[in-house]
């Protein structure tokens, strides 16, 4: 199972927010620098409206969503690429992940001490990501000064990494992660088995103030780290409040609905948080429906019919014959099966089709 690793410096609210995800009170959450150490791991549900759709229309008995891993992973400061803090063990966690969320404290509290006195959330971002920069520049320029010897030999494939590594190199050196560099998808191969931190897919979550969250977009470190990630990363910046999720947490369904809607909001975000969590990691989701069961199926972008098949079962995929596929949208809008392949919605796709976020499938095999 793939992992998205919860980041970012002391009290900004991770494991506040990682309790929040998992639903579960397995990471501590205390107004003190490191009170996470060891990382504490969850199995998520991903929230995911088209399965009672689906379960309803198919009179489904139970309902099986998709999940993926979070890493809560203690809090990092300046100097952690030296040691710092929890710095080597801090970035060894980081290592294991797929996928990074850095939490960015966007809320002013006396109450709670932020370890660089002041709330500036762009500075932030620049303390996590120097650290990460700088430990995947040491770790570039000591696979750099080996391949070189190697490189002496001629050999064209060791010739080739050298020079990569020299362009990882300058862009390093320029303070850009890597995964803000332009690459080859050959290149990109190569980078990912060199385990570099900011190599990995990396999503912001701005942590706001219960009081701030129906009015987020008003909020200024939200504008501002928006701002700072549109000009500097290819990826997106979520709110979500922490806070709320703490109150949250004691509350009956009932109970959480009424509290949401006397502050203006329907959600606290943790549910975006956890689907551009699911999509950062590449994974997507194809649906089956029947009266046994709904049930969404994990996969990573671009797989085919077959590779998906083999999800449900590996003999599926050497079995592979067809897949009858329909859109979600479609099929809903046809109201059934029947309909839809009364629309030519319902179609069968071969072994090249490469399943779509939100297909709807039957296969067909030799089993």
């Amino acid at each position: 199972m793939l992992t998205a690793g919860i980041v970012g410096l002391p009290n900004v609210g991770k494991s506040t927010l990682f309790n929040a995800v998992t639903q579960t009170r397995k990471a501590m959450a205390a107004n003190y620098r490191f009170c996470t150490i060891e990382p504490n791991t969850g199995v998520v549900t991903v929230p995911d409206e088209r399965l009672e759709v689906l379960a309803k229309m198919s009179a489904s008995q139970k309902i099986v969503p998709a999940v993926v891993e979070f890493v809560d992973i203690a809090g990092l400061v300046k100097g952690a690429s030296k040691g710092e803090g929890l710095g080597n063990q801090f970035l060894g966690h980081i290592r294991e992940v797929d996928a990074i969320i850095q939490v960015v404290r966007c809320f002013e509290n006396s109450n709670i001490e932020h370890v660089m006195n002041t709330v500036d959330p762009v500075r932030d971002i620049e303390i996590v990501n120097t650290e990460l920069v700088l430990a995947d520049l040491e770790s570039v320029e000591k696979r750099k000064a080996k391949q070189q010897k190697a490189a002496k030999s001629g050999d064209k494939k060791v010739i080739a990494e050298v020079e990569l590594l020299d362009k990882l190199e300058n862009h390093l050196n320029s303070g850009k992660t890597v995964e803000t560099l332009d690459l080859t998808p050959e290149e990109k191969a190569t980078v990912k088995g060199f385990f570099l931190l900011t190599a990995k897919p990396t999503l912001f979550a701005c942590n706001v103030a219960e009081e701030d969250l129906a009015e987020a977009d008003s909020n200024q470190y939200v504008q501002q780290v928006r701002a700072y990630v549109e000009a500097h990363h290819n990826t997106s910046a979520v709110v979500v409040s922490a806070e709320i999720e703490s109150e949250l947490a004691t509350l009956s369904l009932e109970d959480r609905a009424e509290y949401l809607a006397g502050l203006g909001v329907t959600g606290t975000g943790v549910s975006n948080l956890i689907r551009d969590a699911y999509h950062l990691l590449g994974l997507r989701t194809f649906l089956t429906t029947g009266e046994k069961e709904t049930r969404a199926w994990t996969i990573h972008a671009g797989d085919r019919a077959p590779q998906a098949a083999g999800v449900i079962h590996s003999d599926f995929e050497k079995s592979f014959i067809s897949a009858e596929c329909v859109s979600y949208d479609d099929l809903v809008a046809a109201g059934s099966f029947a309909r839809a392949r009364e629309l030519a919605k319902l179609r069968t796709e071969g072994k090249e089709y490469v399943v779509q976020d939100g297909d709807v499938i039957e296969f067909k095999t030799f089993l």
